[in-house]
């Protein structure tokens, strides 16, 4: 079996031997070199020409960001990046990613981490992920533009509540969406194409670390016509808003007496993943019933798979993203095995998807 060739860039040494040390217990993957520092890993990677490079964001000479910019200019190989986890390290992230990385990775402990072996398993992952898809000369292209990459023109956020969110009696719908590995760079491919009137309310679960919840979500906000917020207990809900699951809580829903439906943020049930796509789809099931409409995107496991069935079977409609463009075909792929999808669609096309779904429930039940 052919190794995968990586290469590490990170101005510690010790970095620099505990990411050694779990590259090397995994008989997959072969290390060919690492840099100290941003010149370093530039030079190391036309030399070397590696599958895949582990990328620290911050380095002398030349920060992660310019070298990540240098390597995917010059198409050597994919990038994944390792940050830190600060307000500072979410917001340098999500511009690597923005830019093309393909991932990122949070050191647990900051920018010096002796406990990376608690992400060993998530780093050597997305590794294995960003060396499948190969160099981005050799990435496929979409209908919407180069695969990885569909820019969309940032537009006005709606002012006022859309005219099909108050007309009629059509009752409220939701859009439930889980996603995990590969998620922040394709959840900023695909909300942007959601438009601002859609006349429903939809909800997010990212599988990420909890101090980037709030980054991620209003970057996400910045780049949408959708308004798009983190999720915060005892929050009422309204249409055409996406709300982001917030970090180490589940994200759930709650009728009061009144009718009112808000936001509920508990801490149990305890989940592999926190913030779980099952609980969150769970919740909002209970309350939408048939006018739910799943989606389920890359991702490692089958978070959400069976509630995927359930929203199916309960009369609602359900999207998988296909294989075609699924960074990790995990999640999605458990949700299509088990019955719960209703189409199967590539990222480019799951916006469109969901728009269409929305409005044709509501002009059905108008």
């Amino acid at each position: 079996m052919k190794k995968i060739r990586v290469l590490v860039a990170d101005d510690s040494a010790l970095m620099r031997q505990t990411l050694k040390r779990i590259i090397a217990e995994s008989e997959d993957f072969e290390l060919i070199g690492t840099a100290r520092d941003g010149e370093d890993a530039v030079a190391k990677a036309r030399e070397l020409r590696p599958d895949v490079i582990s990328m620290d964001i911050n380095m002398p000479k030349l920060d992660g960001i310019s070298a990540l910019q240098i390597v995917l200019q010059e198409k050597i190989c994919p990038v994944v990046m390792v940050s830190s986890l600060t307000q500072k390290g979410a917001t340098t992230t999500f511009e690597c990613l923005e830019l093309g990385a393909f991932d990122f990775v949070g050191k647990p402990d900051g920018t010096v981490s002796s406990n990376m072996g608690t992400v060993a398993e998530e780093l050597l992952t997305k590794l294995r992920a960003a060396a499948s898809r190969g160099s981005p000369a050799r990435r496929r292209e979409s209908p919407k533009g180069k695969y990885g990459r569909i820019q969309t023109p940032v537009r006005e956020k709606a002012v006022t509540r859309p005219a099909l969110a108050q007309e009629g009696p059509a009752r409220p719908r939701a859009v439930v969406i889980g996603i995990s590995t590969g998620g922040p760079a394709t959840l900023q491919e695909v909300l942007p194409l959601i438009p601002a009137d859609l006349p429903a309310s939809l909800f997010l679960v990212q599988h990420m670390p909890p101090s980037f919840v709030s980054s991620f979500a209003k970057r996400l906000d910045d780049h949408c016509s959708l308004k798009v917020v983190e999720g915060r207990s005892g929050m009422p809900i309204e249409p055409s808003v996406c709300y982001v699951a917030p970090g180490g809580m589940h994200l759930c829903l709650h009728r009061k007496m009144t009718g009112e439906v808000v936001i509920r943020t508990p801490t149990t049930p305890t989940t592999l993943f926190m913030p779980s796509v099952s609980v969150m789809m769970d919740s909002v099931l209970k309350i939408y019933g048939s006018d739910t409409i799943g989606v389920l995107m890359t991702g490692i496991g089958d978070d959400g798979a069976n509630e995927m069935v359930a929203i199916k079977q309960a009369g609602g409609f359900t999207i998988a993203e296909s294989q075609e463009t699924a960074v990790v075909y995990g999640m999605p792929r458990e949700a299509v095995e088990r019955g719960g999808a209703s189409v199967q669609l590539p990222s480019y096309e799951v916006a469109g998807e969901i728009t269409r779904a929305v409005r044709r429930r509501w002009h059905e039940q108008s």
